[in-house]
């Protein structure tokens, strides 16, 4: 690939290792001695004959001595290179006889004369010179392959332990050119307009530059794609690729770390030495943190770090002396918060580009591309797979379309239906149902109580996010799920966040309010309202006490910090803040519970009786909700919906902990 030409090291050294491993047999040009068959007879009489090989297709034989005899007769004036590695035993001495039988019965005759002689004859063909010279060069053929493909091919390979030394600091990248077809365009990516029209932009600078250029435009140095895992960045990266028609190097950030000093910087100057040479040209490095993360700080790893080397190599040849060429840098990450500020300077990264988890419409068109590939079902309402899915990324809508064919497949439909698609979803977040999951009589009600808790609170309280769904089926390792269509905001308030504690604490509030005691079945809610009212109090200032502070540290570099950014009072107020926010509110599950125990007890009675009940459920206990008319557009009726974030669960105990 980086077309180096052919290197004769590996074949040098293999010759040099067979002569040195099979040295006498190849340097070895004297023939062995010629006996007659009497000169034989001696020698087998004096017992100094251990073997005779007969060919019986030539009259002739090899004679082997007795080790005892070879070394009397040793030739001292030629001394073997390696004693003992020679590749096969030679005769000592050649033997040409007249008669076959008569050999034999002679042999014989002088074995029954002297007992002690225990001389062997084999018989054999020695077949043509031809066939034997074939032979031996089919088998140094075989011999020099196996050495060239261990020593140079296998080890010489990507991740090869020892064949790298004269390779190991060029680049890994796969480059990508007129010759491989890349199949994925700006048409395969669905949603992400405006990253996906920055992008175009740059493919537009290297395909158009002239129209940028007279106007006094320069092209970009670099584009960092930004956000969270699964939205997109390596897919869009993929349509750079076929749709920029230059050569196109990709490569993964790991590629540059090596356990030998100097790999990572040497790789980057092949990397970008190649990319000059094919310019114009794209680089894309993905999970470009694994070299980019910031410099300095506490680190351990000693004063020369490779990866911080690797690290200034690559901010030179970004922008550094003559680096005036047409290659454009491509970056993804999900960490953008820990890269070093460096990196991301303009002139170096100019464009910084977020692609984040995709809207409404944006998932819409999501499905589309996905669904394009399905079998299904005329009456599929995209616009209401949309809805039934926030908070997913562009992976999970694809994960939703494939494993709601392989449940169609599993069930015998002949297309996809929507209860496919609604079960994929509960099959995704939820985990798989538990049919054989045995429970008490008495926690199947207490689980029943504990998600009609939450399904109250949610109801009666205007800001928590509306109810679709309630179960008491097992699934994964929950024993219980309610699950909500949250709205899509950008801004929360502090009573919206009020309301949903409320609704959080609405399962143990339940049991409190019913059994008199509670369960250790409100891990998950106790764990997501502590981090909540958390965020409340040190992330956005939304506590009176504390005021307007914020010790949320957007850089990242507190991770490194042994100490707290406020004193032992402060954290003491913040503990007393974030325990009195959660109490307040749980007093005030319990009170709205209380006031409507007859309706907790009818919605828990039709929880156990049909273990899964919908939003027309709760219309007929509590009525309508005043203040979310427009989810009467997609009424959800006799069908499983849930929302992207984890659910609130109820899950069992073990051994006095939570799972």
């Amino acid at each position: 690939m980086n077309n180096k030409g052919f290197n004769w090291f590996f074949p040098i050294a293999i010759v040099g290792l067979l002569f040195l491993v099979f040295g006498n047999g190849l340097m070895s040009n004297s023939a062995p001695a010629t006996l007659n068959e009497e000169g034989f007879f001696n020698l087998m009489n004096k017992g100094t004959v251990e073997k005779v090989v007969v060919y019986t297709d030539t009259k002739e034989a090899d004679v082997f001595l007795s080790k005892v005899a070879q070394s009397a007769t040793a030739d001292k004036t030629k001394p073997s290179l390696f004693p003992g590695m020679t590749a096969a035993p030679a005769p000592d001495y050649s033997l040409k006889f007249a008669d076959l039988k008569y050999f034999q019965e002679k042999f014989e005759a002088l074995k029954k004369e002297n007992p002690q002689i225990k001389t062997q004859m084999n018989l054999d063909e020695k077949g043509s010179a031809m066939q034997s010279i074939l032979l031996q060069a089919l088998m140094w053929f075989a011999i020099m392959f196996a050495l060239y493909f261990i020593f140079f091919r296998k080890m010489g390979g990507p991740g090869g332990p020892g064949g790298q030394i004269f390779s190991i600091g060029k680049s890994r990248a796969k480059l990508f050119d007129e010759k491989e077809k890349i199949q994925i365009t700006f048409k395969d990516v669905a949603g992400l307009e405006g990253a996906k029209e920055e992008v175009q932009e740059v493919v537009d600078f290297l395909k158009n530059s002239e129209k940028y250029t007279k106007l006094g435009g320069k092209i970009p140095k670099g584009v960092l794609l930004v956000g969270p895992p699964g939205t997109g960045k390596t897919l869009l990266a993929k349509a750079v690729a076929g749709e920029a028609k230059v050569p196109f190097f990709s490569l993964s950030g790991s590629d540059f770390v090596e356990m030998f000093v100097g790999v990572g910087a040497s790789r980057v100057r092949d990397l970008f030495a190649q990319a000059k040479a094919k310019s114009p040209a794209i680089i894309f490095i993905d999970e470009i943190d694994a070299i980019g993360r910031a410099r300095g700080g506490k680190n351990f790893t000693g004063g020369n770090d490779e990866r911080e080397n690797t690290l200034n190599q690559l901010l030179t040849e970004m922008d550094g002396f003559g680096t005036d060429t047409n290659v454009i840098v491509m970056g993804a990450t999900n960490r953008a918060d820990i890269l070093d500020k460096a990196l991301m300077r303009a002139g170096r990264f100019d464009r910084s580009i977020y692609v984040d988890l995709p809207e409404l419409h944006e998932r819409r068109e999501i499905f589309d591309v996905h669904l394009s590939k399905i079998k299904l079902d005329p009456n599929i309402d995209r616009e209401f797979l949309a809805k039934q899915t926030p908070g997913f990324s562009g992976a999970d809508i694809a994960n939703v379309c494939n494993e709601a064919a392989l449940i169609a497949a599993r069930n015998d439909h002949e297309t996809v239906t929507k209860q496919d698609f609604l079960d994929a979803v509960d099959r995704i977040i939820g985990g798989l149902e538990k049919k054989n999951k045995a429970i008490k009589p008495s926690e199947k009600r207490r689980v029943a109580y504990h998600e009609a808790g939450h399904a109250t609170i949610s109801w009666l309280v205007e800001h928590a996010a509306p109810l679709l769904k309630v179960t008491i089926v097992p699934r994964g390792r929950s024993l219980g799920a309610a699950w909500y269509l949250p709205e899509e905001r950008q801004l929360t308030t502090t009573e919206q966040m009020y309301d949903e504690l409320c609704a959080t604490l609405g399962g143990r509030a339940a049991e409190q309010t019913i059994f008199g005691n509670i369960s250790t079945g409100a891990l998950s809610d106790l764990e997501r309202v502590t981090k909540q009212a958390q965020a409340m109090v040190t992330i956005y200032g939304l506590n009176e006490k504390l005021g307007n502070i914020s010790y949320y540290d957007s850089s990242g570099q507190g991770e490194y910090s042994f100490g707290k950014p406020y004193s032992e009072n402060t954290a003491k107020m913040i503990d007393e803040e974030i325990s009195k926010i959660i109490e307040t509110q749980y007093q005030r599950a319990l009170e709205i519970l209380a006031s409507n125990k007859d309706k907790l007890d009818a919605l828990a009675a039709k929880l156990l009786e049909k273990e899964v009940i919908f939003r027309e459920d709760l219309e007929e206990i509590f009525g309508k909700r005043a203040w979310d008319p427009e989810l009467t557009e997609h009424p959800v009726s006799n069908t499983q919906t849930q929302e992207a974030p984890p659910p609130e669960t109820i899950q069992a105990p073990e051994s006095n902990t939570q799972i």
